[in-house]
């Protein structure tokens, strides 16, 4: 028969003789302890830790901290100049032209002036402080640029034109269609900020006044612009795109000097001024040029005329 083989009998490798020749050639410790494999993971989770950027707490909440102090910085900011303008805004010694000879008028077209209400108060919306606010509203950053009529204004109020008294008004028309006049003799912000804070307080006031005066030196008025011009005065409307390209030194030179010159430019980022009320339309350069660039050239031309130094 055959031969049974017994269930308990130890296998070649486990055999007493078969341990010892392992422990002699020193191969009994090949095997990994579980220790070892334990540090192995530690060091491999380690490993996998060291290469997140670490999380500095403390650096959260100062940024945060920073940030909070900045808004409340700047709202007081606001609300201190709000405080200011609503006692009045300086003006400049008033120029008078003692012959009353005919002056300029200016009306800038599509101002890019609109107030909204950004944290805890209003403002006059930019591309540069509200872009993600315009964003998430579905609303274009690129069309809100008040600093093109900041730029336009201070070239009307800083030209020689203006200081020898030959600025008649200046006529603003916003995008939304909100008309405003400002007198000759305001002084006109120098910095972008508190020109913004003077115009949020126009819109929602509707007017602001001179120092310890009752003046209004800016009141929305209604529209339309015609109304507040003088009667058969001559309209220029100028614009990159109008067919009729002129010398503007010589256009200018050309006209009446008995009668206000109206000059209508579009203080906005892109597109151009609507000629429904403009007698002459006008392109005075084969590029286009910003509406500031464009009254300077104006201003020069008119200085040029009536000899103003």
């Amino acid at each position: 028969g055959t031969k049974e083989k017994n269930p308990r009998r130890l296998s070649v490798t486990q055999t007493p003789a078969a341990r010892r020749r392992r422990e002699a050639k020193g191969e009994e410790g090949m095997g990994r302890p579980y220790a070892v494999k334990g540090k192995k993971k530690r060091k491999l989770e380690g490993g996998e830790a060291s290469r997140a950027p670490p999380v500095d707490a403390e650096a959260v909440d100062e940024e945060v901290k920073e940030n909070e102090e900045v808004m409340e910085g700047e709202a007081a900011a606001e609300e201190a100049f709000a405080e200011e303008v609503g006692e009045g805004i300086p003006i400049v010694p008033r120029p008078v032209d003692s012959k009353r000879r005919p002056g300029a008028i200016f009306v800038l077209e599509r101002a890019c002036l609109e107030v909204g209400k950004v944290g805890k108060g209003m403002q006059i919306l930019n591309s540069d402080d509200h872009a993600n606010y315009l964003r998430k509203q579905n609303r274009n950053p690129a069309d809100y640029r008040p600093d093109i009529i900041h730029q336009a204004l201070l070239a009307i109020f800083d030209s020689p034109l203006t200081k020898a008294g030959r600025l008649q008004a200046v006529y603003v028309r916003t995008e939304k269609g909100v008309l405003f006049e400002i007198k000759p003799h305001v002084r006109m912000p120098r910095t972008f900020k508190r020109f913004c804070g003077l115009m949020s307080q126009l819109l929602q006031k509707l007017s602001i006044t001179a120092v310890g005066k009752r003046e209004k030196l800016l009141n929305v008025i209604k529209n339309p612009v015609t109304q507040y011009l003088p009667v058969g005065v001559r309209k220029i409307g100028l614009s990159y795109s109008a067919e009729k390209a002129v010398n503007l030194f010589d256009y200018v030179a050309k006209s009446n000097d008995d009668e206000p010159l109206v000059f209508v430019v579009g203080a906005m980022a892109h597109g151009k001024v609507d000629k429904e009320y403009s007698d002459d339309y006008i392109q005075i350069s084969g590029y286009p040029l910003s509406a500031a660039c464009c009254l300077n050239r104006i201003c020069s031309a008119l200085e040029q005329k009536w000899n103003i130094q």
